[in-house]
């Protein structure tokens, strides 16, 4: 297990003004305003934001920034912020927002270059790699883009070794088999990325429960958690957020007060408690 201080990361997905939830990164239901969730997160003592233009690199642009603009205002944690950033010019105009770090993604599998010069021009720690990865039948895992739905060919953990030697500061892993299901992260994929890497990896993609935490850390060797379900539908059900919402995106499932079965929703003081007791160093609240 990781000696320092496991991160407790938001992770938000966000389809125009809103903030959307799906599962295998697909199926995308409307749960509020963004920035609210943010605030109160921050509020509550999470270690790191991420925000995720989920829909930016199907239409060729990344529409966050006035989002992320009013976010940096009010809250002073690490930012990081992805989905349709093309080039160094792009990091920049998203670095000058106010956001911390970066996603890189569909760029960095284009052209891996992108990886080596974003760090030397912004710094290692300011570039994360986000890797989506999808279990075949034979068994490997493969790196996918634009949500899970554009093959790359590129194994995994071949690509994880590459972008930590081109100068990656953090890889952000996520399964897509188990991404929003509340059944647990894929525990052999995260590890073997880990013991792969020098760089810290957060695990994304699965967390239902707070024993899903304590497996990933412990069994995955992950360096810090991505949460989204567990917090999101939390603070859904205590704020009430009602019908403060666009009409973009399917938001039938607001209206019908159903949360899926298998997540338990948590808050931070929760979670943190949970990962104190279970001798699990973190950032206490």
């Amino acid at each position: 297990m990781p000696e320092q201080n496991i991160r407790v990361i938001a992770r938000l997905d966000i389809k125009g003004p809103n903030l959307v939830k799906g599962i295998h990164l697909e199926g995308l239901r409307v749960l509020g305003k963004p920035e609210q969730f943010a605030r109160y997160y921050y509020e509550t003592g999470v270690d790191e934001l991420i925000y995720m233009d989920i829909v930016a690199t199907l239409y060729g642009r990344n529409s966050l920034l006035e989002i992320i603009k009013r976010t940096a205002k009010e809250i002073f944690i690490p930012l990081t912020v992805g989905g349709g950033l093309r080039n160094l010019a792009d990091i920049k105009t998203v670095l000058r927002s106010g956001a911390d770090k970066v996603s890189l993604n569909t760029a960095a599998v284009k052209n891996p270059n992108i990886i080596k010069e974003a760090a030397r021009k912004f710094g290692s720690s300011t570039i994360v790699i986000s890797i989506e990865a999808i279990k075949q039948d034979d068994g490997r895992y493969l790196a996918f883009v634009e949500n899970g739905r554009g093959h790359t060919g590129l194994d995994v953990f071949e690509w994880a070794k590459k972008a930590a030697e081109l100068g990656a500061g953090e890889i952000l892993l996520t399964s897509v088999d188990q991404e929003g299901t509340g059944l647990g992260y894929d525990i052999d994929l995260t590890k073997k990325v880990a013991e792969s890497v020098p760089i810290p990896v957060i695990a994304n993609g699965g967390a239902g429960k707070l024993e899903h935490l304590k497996e990933v850390i412990t069994e995955g060797k992950a360096n810090a958690v991505s949460l989204a379900s567990m917090l999101h539908y939390g603070f859904f059900d205590k704020s009430r957020i009602g019908n403060d919402f666009s009409l973009e995106g399917n938001t039938e499932f607001l209206k019908s007060g159903q949360r899926f079965s298998k997540i338990e929703p948590a808050d931070l003081m929760t979670i943190k408690n949970f990962l104190v007791k279970q001798n699990i160093k973190c950032r206490k609240l």
